[in-house]
């Protein structure tokens, strides 16, 4: 079954869309066929793989509101195996055409529905907030990944956030659970601060929290104005496929 993982936190500035395209193009460097969709107007996953945002002819948006079928709307990356249905400011507009839309939650789910079995895996890019774009985003996957940073106010709106899990499994999904985890990101261990958050969010979300910690680097930070996720970028990067543990 594919995997249909949408990565969210309305919390902006957390590493949502560089978790994003570089969990899509490890995977794909695994040889997983994968589509990276994004759900963002600011449109920086569909930069971050090489794509020029404003150029496409064809995004997500149109898919979202019955314009195009989104097979139509998917372009291929430098990454081998990894394509993308691009997001740019024309989404701004998508939650306003779709509010008085019948089943609105659900548009995306059911433009993917004639595409899934294409793909091992789906991630979806989510603008920083809980507006009508992440809720069908939520309702569309299998599985929520939540990135949290280590630094001050990390677990601010966390709480919005999960009981807004919590209404979708309830109210909007087939299933009544499904899985949901977090991941630390901007992690320095020379920091006590990030030592500190991260033994919190151990503490408050338990076996939640994935083993795997994002280190902040500045090659992470370089890598999308490049246009390439970071294995593209440089592949010598420390910490590229070994990663720190909080609290060790």
């Amino acid at each position: 079954m594919t995997k249909i993982i949408t990565i969210v936190n309305q919390k902006g500035g957390v590493g949502k869309t560089t978790t994003t395209v570089n969990l899509a193009a490890a995977l794909a460097v695994l040889e997983k066929r994968v589509l990276l969709i994004d759900l963002d107007p600011q449109g920086n996953a569909t930069s971050g793989v090489g794509i020029e945002k404003d150029k496409v002819d064809l995004q997500v948006y149109d898919a979202l509101i019955g314009r195009q079928p989104i097979h139509k709307c998917i372009l291929p990356t430098t990454t081998t195996n990894l394509f993308c249905v691009p997001g740019n400011i024309n989404l701004t507009g998508a939650e306003i055409e779709l509010v008085h839309e019948f089943a609105r939650e659900h548009k995306l789910k059911e433009a993917l529905q004639p595409i899934l079995n294409e793909w091992d895996y789906i991630l979806i890019d989510c603008p920083p907030s809980l507006g009508l774009l992440t809720v069908n985003a939520m309702t569309a996957s299998t599985d929520v990944l939540v990135p949290i940073q280590c630094e001050y106010y990390a677990l601010e709106g966390v709480s919005q956030l999960l009981t807004t899990i919590r209404l979708i499994q309830k109210n909007l999904k087939s299933q009544p659970q499904y899985p949901w985890g977090i991941l630390l990101t901007m992690f320095d261990k020379r920091v006590n601060l990030s030592m500190q958050v991260a033994k919190e969010v151990h503490r408050y979300f338990k076996e939640k929290v994935f083993r795997s910690v994002i280190p902040r680097n500045i090659k992470l930070t370089e890598a999308p104005s490049f246009g390439k996720p970071i294995f593209l970028y440089d592949i010598r990067l420390p910490g590229r496929d070994e990663l720190s543990q909080p609290g060790q």
